[in-house]
């Protein structure tokens, strides 16, 4: 695969400390939200402060919030032609779990705890299995970081059997996302498109930070700085070109599976963060870069596009090769809920200049979630609500060239106890004190506007045989 190294564009890029896992407890809350986070969005909502009130408004919409929800799970999912396909089911629940914990903490309704907790109770008390195609090992990795996400909001809250939950996902998904990073379903490494890895790479970090396990953040952080597969952020991203664009190599695919790509490597970023590792800052800002080159080409920009070729197949089964040489047609209505917390992050906690991630955040503000972005699974890829959920006060100079620190929550973070999980509005329901935050409101995303409406995204991932059957995978 080509790689071109390029200067960065000046005011574009800032030094940051090397991206070396943090030492001492895990802070927990601490994937997607941490307990300031938290705070923040029950804050401002109860002061009816935009964007706030716009985003949360999506999360009471959405039909997965709502307190009424009942699980169905399931003892094997298998996601794959060829397959009983049930992994709907899964994913459902999923985002009825995350939506109902997110939407306790900004309002203190227990109820909706009860109902995270009953669902997540409900699945580790019966899934022992995950099989099908080689889908399989993206249902270990879309499923599996999207699990400990829900699983971490509700830590600690009466009722829930965190060490049997931990305990699922370490048998059950760990293995599979392992499997994937280590041996690639047998294929040549680049036979599977960035997205497989990056899929894997976030589940083996999110189950690392829910179960305190450094050994399991090290190899997902190692694995998205020098791993030797698509998602890797060098191989993902391989060609950065003089004007602080970087290439995103999917580009060269679809828009599609481009976006998702940007979508799962800002929640690797942003989880990492959260536990005191930059990754967003890693080799010069690589994935800013990438991003911002994503969100010109998705509005219909023109962005420079250098030609390269993978190999495809297994070894002694089949095996080809595959050239891109043009960034793909773009369709500018394509939505999905991925920009908000990159965005945030580049411009307000690090003050940066970011234009293209600036005007695609607020052309598809305020952002929804699963549910929100068509039936089909590519609807269900990202947990979402980043207008809510990341929209943040610019930081001072001071902040903004701070080496990211995690701040621990509640008490206890062993696998068997963790941390408390009582909402951050424990004070009162919409609670929160309102005098630790900076005033917010619409000017903290600049050129913020709320939606007329959202496109759904078509599709989905495409569906391929097992290998055992057809004797090859083409990749994702």
């Amino acid at each position: 695969m080509l790689k071109i190294a390029g200067a960065p564009a000046a005011g574009t890029a800032f030094a940051a400390p090397p991206a070396t896992a943090a030492d001492g407890a895990f802070a927990h809350p601490g994937m997607l939200h941490t307990r300031a986070d938290l705070q923040r969005m029950a804050t401002r909502v109860k002061a009816g402060a935009e964007p706030y009130t716009a985003g949360f408004a999506r999360l009471t919409a959405n039909r997965h919030a709502q307190s009424t929800w009942t699980a169905n799970p399931q003892a094997t999912v298998y996601r794959g032609s060829g397959t009983p396909e049930n992994y709907v089911t899964l994913y459902n629940d999923i985002h009825a779990a995350y939506q109902n914990a997110l939407r306790w903490h900004i309002t203190g309704d227990t109820a909706h705890a009860d109902t995270a907790r009953d669902i997540l109770n409900a699945w580790s008390a019966r899934l022992t299995r995950l099989d099908g195609s080689a889908d399989r090992f993206l249902a270990s990795g879309l499923y599996g970081y999207q699990f400990a996400n829900a699983a971490e909001l509700v830590r600690g809250h009466d009722g829930f059997e965190l060490a049997r939950f931990q305990k699922m996902m370490l048998d059950v998904f760990h293995p599979v996302s392992e499997d994937f990073l280590a041996h690639h379903n047998g294929s040549y490494v680049t036979n599977y498109w960035a997205n497989w890895d990056l899929t894997n790479i976030s589940s083996v970090l999110a189950i690392g930070i829910l179960c305190d396990d450094r050994a399991k953040v090290d190899r997902a952080v190692e694995y998205f700085k020098h791993g030797a597969g698509m998602g890797s952020v060098k191989n993902a991203i391989p060609v950065v070109y003089a004007d602080g664009l970087a290439e995103w190599a999917e580009a060269g695919r679809d828009q599609g599976h481009a976006l998702l790509g940007v979508g799962l490597m800002g929640t690797i970023c942003e989880m990492a963060w959260n536990q005191g590792i930059d990754l967003y800052g890693y080799d010069d800002s690589r994935f800013l870069k990438g991003a911002q080159y994503v969100a010109k080409w998705s509005l219909g920009g023109d962005v420079p596009y250098t030609s390269y070729t993978r190999k495809k197949g297994a070894p002694g089964i089949w095996s080809g090769s595959e050239t891109a040489s043009a960034a793909a047609a773009v369709d500018p209505a394509m939505a999905r809920p991925i920009w908000a917390m990159i965005a945030n992050h580049y411009t307000q906690r690090r003050g940066l200049d970011a234009p293209h991630l600036t005007k695609i955040s607020a052309r598809f503000a305020p952002e929804g979630g699963g549910g929100d972005y068509g039936p089909h699974s590519g609807g269900y890829d990202q947990l979402g609500f980043g207008t809510l959920a990341f929209t943040r006060p610019r930081a001072t100079a001071a902040e903004a060239t701070a080496s990211p620190t995690p701040t621990a929550g509640g008490s206890g973070t062993s696998p068997s106890g963790g941390a408390s999980a009582t909402p951050s509005s424990s004070a009162s329901p919409l609670g929160g004190k309102g005098g630790d935050l900076a005033a917010t409101g619409s000017s903290d995303l600049p050129a913020w506007t709320a939606a007329t409406g959202v496109a759904a995204l078509a599709g989905g991932f495409l569906l391929l045989r097992r290998r055992d059957r057809a004797r090859r995978d083409t990749g994702e």
